[in-house]
């Protein structure tokens, strides 16, 4: 029987839970900010992912680009390679998986590290973001761990959360906001202090004058301990082992580090 009175036609008759409308609506922000971290938790638990490595960086680097950004996008591939293979995201027997490979779920270097993770035959994680020039996934994430958000914040809070490690490439305005966000809450205390590798030194210390921040008090003299350098895929692999990576997250069974 369909309806047809004017009171079941009415939108306020709709049930609340089928009502786009009401739920796209200003007084259920919350509640779709809760949906967005239910969503991708479930499916990360279900998936028995434990811990990540995130990895960030640019995602104007091609494959076939010249010069640096080519280098960066091969680098970035042999690290998401290496760090399934080496870090636990490839056992499949029950256990937990450890330092899943994790990016933004974009092109670039993003791309590049879900290839690695994907030549290695291991599962990894694309937390994309809905922008006004859509971003397509890249193909190389699996799709069951494949997320897109709306609120930036939570999807800054998925990356964080369960990270072991961080690995940031070149790149901009958006890897900067991600590094810088990470570098606060390991200096606040409000994260684990988990390994933080950026690749490329040159790059690194030419767009940031990390030691002018302490000369000028900006920063503590300790706080450029909070991170390394690395010229490698392997490098990278080292410095996060001598960082301590291994370790098993202390947030990824329902706390949360930010």
């Amino acid at each position: 029987m369909t309806d047809s009175t004017p009171q079941q036609l009415s939108p306020s008759y709709k049930l609340a839970a089928l009502d786009q409308e009401f739920l796209l609506g200003d007084s259920t922000r919350g509640v779709r900010f809760q949906l967005e971290f239910q969503k991708a938790d479930e499916a990360l638990r279900a998936a028995r992912v434990h811990s990540t490595i995130v990895v960030f960086g640019t995602a104007r680097a091609r494959e076939d680009a010249p010069e640096r950004a080519g280098f960066w996008y091969a680098q970035a591939r042999a690290f998401g390679k290496l760090a399934s293979e080496r870090g636990g995201a490839l056992l499949d027997n029950g256990e937990v998986r450890e330092n899943v490979i994790a990016t933004g779920g974009g092109p670039g270097i993003m791309e590049a590290a879900n290839r690695g993770a994907a030549d290695a035959g291991a599962c990894s994680i694309g937390f994309n973001i809905a922008l006004p020039h859509e971003q397509a996934p890249n193909p190389y994430s699996t799709p069951s761990l494949t997320f897109q958000f709306h609120y930036f914040a939570m999807r800054k809070m998925h990356l964080a959360m369960r990270a072991n490690a961080l690995v940031v490439f070149p790149g901009g305005f958006g890897t900067l906001d991600e590094l810088f966000e990470i570098l606060t809450l390991r200096q606040t205390r409000k994260a684990p202090l988990i390994p933080v590798v950026l690749f490329d030194e040159a790059y690194w210390r030419k767009i940031i004058n990390f030691d002018a921040l302490a000369e000028m008090n900006m920063i503590e003299r300790g706080d450029l301990d909070l991170f390394r350098f690395a010229e490698s895929a392997e490098e990278t692999w080292d410095c996060l082992v001598a960082q301590g990576l291994g370790a098993a997250h202390p947030c990824a069974d329902g706390g949360m580090a930010p």
